[in-house]
């Protein structure tokens, strides 16, 4: 009898991949470490006839392979949204179809799950050439400094998680990367492990100028989604008011100090105070929309309840009765609380 997967592994495959047969390998040698039911469900973003014809060859030797071929590439934000809804597992693992970390390191993250719903790989130590590093630490800054959060390696994609934490967090376009700060920000408990760098993890890339502005854009649409998901008249309150403060201050300074007629400085001050005033009913629209529309959603997860049973006060102990507990000390038969935990 087919035993239901414990472990889900989730493999987006997209333009950049390596071997399949090698890379299954080593993931499946760290996959069967754990000792408990697994399956691994390949995401084709794409066409991919030569990788298909690599997979089919393992799924004939009996290796629990799921293969979901796309129509055309839709992005592995997607490609991992749709690999979750074929999985079955109670925990699940996203690999890269490239290497990255090494397959012994699988147990570890998973391990990690015991006291945390995410768990993300660290490379340490990290081979990188110096471009490289500025680079990194320049991203990781910039989201701290936007977030507050402290993530020092987004793009190891090495990640595991209980199932959960998909069900209530949906990603779309590039927002991948930033699965880690999303949890965080949903109330998910989240932890970044150290994992050893695989020996064939050195890819030299120099990317386009456009993949750094799209980098930056990402980063801003994770600081309101962070920050003002469901307070947006915070963000556009702010811009509107100093706005219409600006243009406010300039036209008192012409009614004082200037005559009005023919000024360019009047019709840029009757701009501020238009501009500021259709910011903020901005800013009050999306927080009447949200207040009438998004009242079931919560952002934020219980650790755990604890109940103290009501005691009875026929059953409290007489102080004065021979074989009474001391003050201070447990009275026999005392209720404890019930704590009823909160996964």
């Amino acid at each position: 009898m087919k035993q239901t997967p414990i472990v889900s592994v989730i493999v987006p495959v997209g333009v950049r991949q390596t071997s399949a047969g090698a890379l299954y390998a080593e993931y499946s040698d760290g996959l069967k470490a754990l000792g408990v039911p697994y399956e691994v469900i390949y995401v084709l973003d794409g066409p991919q006839p030569e990788c298909e014809v690599a997979l089919a060859q393992l799924a004939s030797r009996g290796e629990p392979i799921t293969v979901v071929a796309l129509t055309r590439q839709f992005g592995e934000a997607t490609s991992l949204m749709i690999g979750f809804e074929h999985a079955l597992g109670s925990v699940i693992l996203t690999l890269p179809a490239y290497f990255q970390v090494q397959g012994s390191e699988i147990a570890k993250l998973v391990g990690a799950l015991d006291d945390a719903d995410l768990a993300v790989g660290c490379r340490e130590p990290r081979a990188s050439t110096w471009f490289q590093s500025v680079r990194r630490r320049a991203f990781h800054g910039l989201l701290r400094s936007v977030t507050g959060l402290n993530f020092r390696d987004l793009g190891c994609t090495v990640r595991a998680m209980h199932r959960k934490v998909l069900q209530e967090i949906y990603l779309y376009g590039d927002q991948e990367r930033f699965l880690p700060v999303l949890a965080e920000r949903q109330g998910f408990r989240v932890r970044e492990i150290p994992v050893r760098q695989s020996k064939d993890d050195r890819r030299q890339e120099l990317y386009k100028p456009r993949s750094y502005a799209r980098g930056f854009l990402d980063i801003f649409s994770i600081f309101f989604l962070v920050r003002f998901t469901k307070k947006p008249l915070r963000f556009f309150g702010m811009i509107g008011v100093t706005t219409l403060s600006v243009g406010v201050l300039e036209l008192v300074y012409l009614v004082i100090h200037n005559p009005l007629a023919d000024r360019p400085a009047l019709l840029l001050a009757s701009l501020l105070i238009v501009l500021g005033v259709q910011i903020f009913a901005l800013g009050l629209l999306g927080e009447l929309i949200i207040f009438t529309h998004a009242g079931g959603t919560k952002d934020y997860k219980v650790d755990r309840v604890i109940h103290y049973p009501e005691a009875d006060a026929q059953d409290v102990p007489d102080t004065d009765a021979p074989g009474a507990a001391a003050p201070g000390g447990a009275a026999s038969g005392a209720a404890a609380p019930v704590v009823a935990l909160r996964r």
